[in-house]
């Protein structure tokens, strides 16, 4: 496996935990995956540049920093909306672009039926979230959409991944980096993430 960071942290260990838990609740789940979430932007963001800036603090003047607002977070739908959500709120200034695809289940070729981006994409760290990486399919076909619309510079933020996934990945985009807080051990006969934590859209949105 190349490209791939393993988040390793006491805080994330402690939440994943949680979140693999099935008895966990629905509002457990949210603000176990805002944890996670957080952290996981924090490391993916180390690659933003930084600007000096001149401010008073209560006592005298000082140079600070602030980060150059390059990043845009692209959310894999549905589940991918979890991780948005508190990417956000850590990161307010950054754009969100969408797309959504939909897989033919005869052809298992993807359909576009959504986009909406940002100006200037092509300048811009493309930061995809999609909690779950598991067969890859769905965050290959929308990363290779992005490249299409001009996106350069690409990273994958998600939760749990299986290495079949990350596999499928660093094949077909081997300049993609992927942040997980964890690389679980394969994919069932069912396609779910063993020992994963089960369909996240599910679990996160109560349903």
């Amino acid at each position: 496996m190349q490209n791939v960071q393993l988040i390793d942290h006491p805080l994330v260990k402690h939440s994943l935990t949680i979140l693999r838990d099935k008895n966990t609740d629905t509002e457990t789940f949210r603000r176990h995956t805002a944890i996670v979430s957080q952290i996981i932007i924090m490391e993916a963001s180390r690659s933003c540049k930084l600007t000096k800036k001149q401010i008073e603090t209560p006592i005298s003047e000082t140079t600070g920093y602030e980060i150059y607002r390059s990043m845009v977070f692209v959310p894999v739908l549905r589940a991918g909306i979890s991780m948005l959500v508190h990417s956000r709120d850590f990161l307010p200034w950054t754009p969100v672009g969408f797309i959504g695809l939909e897989r033919d289940e005869e052809t298992a070729i993807a359909r576009e039926y959504y986009q909406k981006f940002p100006e200037n994409i092509e300048k811009k760290l493309v930061l995809v979230l999609d909690p779950m990486l598991a067969t890859g399919g769905s965050v290959s076909d929308t990363i290779a959409r992005l490249k299409e619309k001009g996106a350069k510079r690409i990273a994958l933020a998600c939760i749990v991944a299986a290495p079949e996934g990350i596999k499928r990945i660093n094949d077909a985009h081997p300049d993609v980096h992927i942040y997980t807080t964890a690389i679980d051990d394969h994919l069932n006969e069912k396609k779910y993430i063993v020992p994963g934590l089960g369909d996240f859209g599910d679990r996160y949105f109560g349903t």
